[in-house]
């Protein structure tokens, strides 16, 4: 591995700082320089808008580069300067200039920070030998729904020795056999290969899919409340005044896009401009044909659901749910069993 890749994986950039720290930019790089070893070297440091880092040291005496300290076999005392020296530079500028991340890989990062969004789970680093493998665990049950290793990839039955992050999810068996047919997933590295999958996270697989089977493995997790279960639904009050539909019934027909079934409780959260649950209604009956599409919503089925509880504006704000690792409702998503029985709390309206 160059020292460029070793000192700078699991970092990024600020662009920011390394205008500050000295980088001119000239064209899409940025550019610094620092003489070494009384002048008689000079170090040359290009980073583009993604983070990428190079590396080159020249010779001054004969205005040429000097790569001798890229042979790992180069151990002289002078090599071994040269190559001291640029990784000085180079710490200096990663400690002044950027942001540790918690992976290498970019889709790595991104469905870590999709994991947060949905669930609120941070990846936990719980192995001190393996400072690269991270589990995400349910915070209400504490079973492991899924983890981000980084192995070599001929350890997945490649030629390649390639280093690739993967990720480990539990699904169920016959889909683990159907997925195997197709490129980018391989049997469990390092877990039941009956309901784990292994999933390379090199671009290969779409993020939506994976997000996808994560929440599949993540069911596995939930505890089960005498098999009912609560989803927070959002609503959107400009397309649909779910007040003034109410005045008429108390049963509203609503889009159904997960795995919702009967008896299943539904929490409306309510966007802009209140940003909060507001009811909390009961399924009654799912899997109602139903052909709609607009240039904002579009719906295949539909299911019908029962108001049971109106809730104070302010009692359940997207601020209070955060507390309980609510970061987002962008779509239908599980309660955490700890807001449910804060929620039981609450008085009607």
């Amino acid at each position: 591995m160059l020292v460029e890749e070793e000192i700078f994986k699991k970092t990024k950039v600020d662009l920011k700082k390394i205008v500050k720290y000295g980088f001119k930019k000239e064209g899409p790089l940025y550019k610094y320089s620092k003489n070494i070893i009384n002048d008689s070297f000079r170090v040359d440091v290009e980073i583009n808008s993604e983070g990428q880092v190079k590396a080159k040291v020249f010779d001054l005496s004969f205005l040429e580069e000097y790569t001798n300290y890229r042979i790992e076999k180069s151990t002289g005392s002078f090599v071994s300067r040269v190559r001291e020296e640029l990784k000085n530079i180079l710490k200096d500028i990663k400690d002044k200039c950027f942001i540790k991340k918690f992976f290498i890989s970019l889709q790595a990062n991104r469905i870590a920070n999709k994991i947060f969004e949905e669930y609120g789970d941070e990846p936990n680093f719980e192995w001190e030998k393996f400072p690269g493998y991270a589990t995400f665990r349910n915070k209400d049950s504490k079973k492991w729904y899924g983890i981000i290793m980084n192995i070599n990839k001929n350890k997945l039955d490649e030629k390649s020795k390639e280093e690739v992050e993967i990720i480990d999810i539990k699904l169920n068996p016959k889909k683990i056999e159907n997925l195997l047919k197709r490129k980018g997933f391989y049997p469990a590295y390092h877990m039941n290969k009956k309901s784990w999958i292994t999933i390379v996270l090199n671009n290969t697989i779409a993020d939506t899919l994976i997000m996808d089977l994560i929440k599949e493995s993540y069911l596995y997790t939930v505890i089960n409340k005498n098999s009912i279960n609560e989803w927070i639904v959002p609503a959107n009050p400009k397309y649909f005044d779910i007040e003034e539909a109410l005045k008429e019934n108390n049963t509203i027909i609503w889009k159904q896009s997960t795995d919702i079934k009967v008896n299943d409780i539904v929490y409306l959260y309510v966007g802009e401009p209140y940003s909060a649950i507001m009811y909390k209604f009961k399924v009654i009956k799912v899997n109602i044909p139903y052909e709609y599409i607009d240039e904002n919503l579009k719906i295949k089925k539909a299911m019908k659901i029962k108001l049971m509880k109106r809730y104070q504006k302010g009692a359940l704000s997207f601020k209070k749910l955060k507390e309980f690792g609510i970061n987002a409702v962008r779509g239908p998503r599980y309660m955490p069993l700890t807001l449910s029985k804060y929620i039981d709390k609450i008085k009607n309206k």
